[in-house]
């Protein structure tokens, strides 16, 4: 089943993978996250691997048959790698 909804909910990214999904019979619950092993900076565009941390974020979705989606995104802070970059973390 999580393969089956990896290709139809994120077809255009194949770094995002669905990490679960559960159906509590009043919600469809979908854990998300991305698989690469770091990010770019978006300050100076350097590669980072440096993980400073990590949160949760619900983006607002649709219901779909019914039922209320929630969206569990797992998202990732990383320390940028460039001493003189102005950013010192960066979100994925």
């Amino acid at each position: 089943m999580l393969l089956c909804l990896e290709e139809l909910l994120f077809l255009s990214d194949p770094e995002v993978v669905v990490m679960s999904a559960e159906d509590d019979g009043e919600a469809i619950w979908i854990g998300i996250a991305r698989k690469s092993a770091g990010a770019e900076c978006p300050g100076c565009g350097r590669w980072s691997s440096r993980l400073h941390g990590s949160y949760l974020r619900f983006p607002a979705d649709l219901p779909s048959a019914g039922r209320r989606v929630v969206l569990r995104l797992q998202v990732r802070r990383f320390i940028c790698a460039d001493t003189s970059c102005g950013r010192q973390t960066f979100v994925e």
